[in-house]
């Protein structure tokens, strides 16, 4: 049984449809805001506000979670609401996880996070991963893609804009530049099924790793 947090966006609809698909997965429990709309016997869906996903631990109950909850600045200007969705879901997730000897936890973060950096964006996936971790969860992964392609439901202009520059530049990105180039929700999905089914060696997992988790996957 899994939980996924994120099901509405790109990355955890993509993700939430494979895990439909697969057999290991007899039920898949969302903890969103908004209804996906879908109907399937495999989903037990709870509309909750997330920002008091605390008051959820009864029903917080499965063999792993899925968060691919994530903004952006350019979505949500304020830094005190963005760090509660960015930052505060992730880590009541995985506090609740604990708390319900839940034993794996998956979790989308960036490349760069860093809780020591300068930049506001970087240094809140960076205070995220960092207490995840301290949850001490047996199974703890988290996934840092670079930027993230694929069509989105919003419009997001700047990143748009910046994911065509990417998609000419990617070949250009060689060697140890070769991280920084944009992935698939796709492969982010497969990945993380992946690892939830086979275990992985390290507890962050790059861009390209994720890149070549997938490729296996297939």
């Amino acid at each position: 049984m899994a939980i996924i947090l994120g099901a509405t966006g790109l990355t955890g609809g993509i993700l939430l449809q494979k895990l439909l698909q697969d057999s290991r997965y007899d039920k898949i429990k969302i903890f969103s805001r908004s209804s996906t709309g879908l109907k399937n016997d495999k989903i037990e869906e709870h509309l909750i506000d997330l920002f008091e996903l605390e008051k959820y631990q009864a029903e917080f109950t499965g063999d792993e979670v899925h968060c691919c909850i994530g903004t952006t600045q350019a979505k949500t200007p304020d830094e005190e609401t963005y760090h509660k969705i960015d930052y505060g879901i992730p880590v009541a997730a995985a506090k609740l996880a604990n708390k319900n000897q839940i034993p794996r936890f998956l979790v989308i973060s960036a490349l760069g996070a860093d809780p020591e950096s300068r930049f506001f964006y970087n240094r809140t996936k960076g205070e995220m991963e960092r207490d995840v971790i301290a949850q001490n969860i047996p199974e703890t992964y988290i996934f840092q893609p670079s930027l993230i392609g694929g069509k989105r439901e919003e419009k997001r202009p700047f990143e748009a804009v910046w994911k065509k520059v990417m998609k000419l530049g990617d070949h250009l990105l060689v060697g140890p530049f070769k991280k920084y180039r944009s992935i698939h929700p796709d492969k982010i999905a497969d990945a993380m099924i992946y690892v939830a089914n086979h275990k992985y060696a390290a507890i962050r997992i790059k861009s390209k790793e994720i890149k070549e988790i997938a490729d296996s996957f297939r």
